[in-house]
């Protein structure tokens, strides 16, 4: 029987081995899933709610658990994964609060009688999700699908099937009924073939562009629903009138949350001409007072990246865009230690067919570029595939909203901050960053049946 284990990215030891589902498994397990949602689907709204309400309670007692598991998988710093829980209860929060109007019937008129347009759940929903926020991927995708009525299946990176498990467990104490969730302890040749089942009626992933086109691909051929959030390189934009200081500080944080492994986080620094040295050498010098740290100690800022591999990936892109003319600033090197570890790194003179302008950096590596003014900044902001998250920086605020609103080719922006979730507001991409929403109203919608009852009247 196959398996795998997970390992501590902090000290390179291993964690825990799992055995990985069989196909028999695998199809057990999916047929338990769709039982439970022919009954799920029939419990009032209100009480589903209620449920998702009380995951977030559980998630709120175990927070300190949690953190320490995350941290242990991924190395994210405890204090961000107290944080990262504390997101995720009040998502539950807010999805309980608001499901039931944001899916209520509709009634509409109709030339001889009425209509009603209602929100009928689909059934077996899954959810491919990365290791780089473990709990909150989760949450997010699960629990609207969950409030509406459908059911979930969870394929989760093996990095973090601990986190995965445990997740399981705390939903059923929270009261959602057994086999309603369920995480799928499977590799990728065996996700194509879930993707496939009869009974999975709905697919989301969060992941790289590359994985994101292979499962729309796949779910296509099977004329499943799918949702993808995928990668990016996020532009941060620091106009002609920004605030220097603030748009230093805001950029560091923007580029080191969560060891710099965040899809929406800020990676690409577009600087005028006219500010631009001094915002770089601000940018330095905040960066170099960035230091590595255990992740398991309270204040740490940057711990180490999940795997030792995506570490050398990501080294091997600052290389060769140095390779091919950026000037290395601050770190770029490997420590000699055990464990995942990268710097602070700051890259300068940062052109088009670098891995640096042209790719995603997912570590703590930020990458400079001059431009000639701010409509320059806006033209180089908006050449990528990608178009994920961005921001603005600016005194002039109603015209960063315009800029924003009509001319950054992006599916949220920040201004003058940074912001990565809210439960309220609806999260997702265009271009090679994906399709479909998830969070606010619109995530409640992507996986349900939005049916028209057409009711003539003698």
């Amino acid at each position: 029987m196959a398996s795998t284990t997970t390992i501590n990215p902090t000290t390179g030891e291993d964690l825990k081995t799992y055995e990985m589902h069989t196909d028999a498994e695998v199809g057990q397990i999916i047929e338990a899933t769709h039982q439970a949602f022919r009954s799920w689907r029939t419990v009032p709204i209100e009480e589903r709610a209620n449920t998702i309400r009380a995951i977030g309670e559980r998630l709120r007692k175990n927070e300190r658990e949690l953190s320490e598991l995350m941290t242990a998988e991924m190395g994210k710093p405890i204090d961000q994964g107290a944080q990262e829980v504390q997101l995720c209860a009040a998502i539950c929060d807010w999805t309980a609060d608001n499901a039931a109007d944001a899916l209520a019937d509709q009634d509409q008129p109709m030339e001889g009688g009425r209509a009603i347009i209602t929100n009928s759940p689909i059934g077996v929903i899954y959810g491919i999700q990365p290791w780089n926020f473990p709990i909150y991927q989760v949450i997010r995708y699960s629990v609207p699908q969950l409030v509406a009525g459908n059911t979930v299946l969870l394929k989760h990176a093996n990095s973090v099937f601990g986190t995965a498990l445990r997740l399981e467990e705390l939903y059923r104490e929270a009261g959602l009924p057994e086999n309603a969730f369920r995480a799928l302890l499977i590799d990728h040749d065996q996700s194509d073939d879930v993707i496939a089942h009869t009974k999975v009626r709905g697919v989301t992933l969060t992941g790289s562009d590359v994985a994101g086109k292979h499962v729309a691909v796949k779910a296509a051929e099977n004329l499943k629903k799918s949702v993808v959030e995928l990668g990016s390189n996020d532009a941060y934009l620091v106009l002609s009138d920004a605030d220097v200081d603030l748009a230093v500080e805001v950029s560091v944080q923007g580029r080191i949350t969560n060891n710099g492994q965040t899809c929406v986080g800020a990676k690409r620094f577009i600087i005028v001409d006219a500010i631009y040295d001094e915002f770089r050498d601000a940018y330095v010098e905040a960066m170099k007072a960035v230091e590595l740290g255990d992740p398991m100690q309270d204040g740490t800022a940057l711990g180490p990246m999940s795997r030792e591999q995506l570490r050398d990936e990501l080294h091997d892109q600052v290389e060769e865009s140095v390779k091919d003319g950026a000037t290395l600033l601050l770190g770029g090197e490997k420590p000699d230690r055990a464990g995942a570890w990268y710097p602070a790194t700051v890259i300068d003179d940062v052109k088009p067919g670098q891995p640096a302008y042209d790719d995603e950096l997912f570590g703590p590596v930020a990458a400079l570029i001059r431009a000639k003014d701010d409509e320059d900044a806006m033209r180089i902001a908006n050449d990528s595939r990608y178009g994920l998250g961005g921001g603005i920086f600016s005194r002039d605020e109603k015209r960063a909203i315009e800029l924003a609103r009509t001319e950054f080719d992006t599916g949220m922006v920040n201004i003058n901050g940074f912001n990565l979730a809210q439960p309220n507001l609806p999260f997702g991409g265009v271009k090679d960053s994906g399709y479909g929403r998830e969070h606010g109203e619109a995530g409640f919608t992507e996986f349900v049946n939005v049916k028209t009852l057409m009711i003539a009247e003698a």
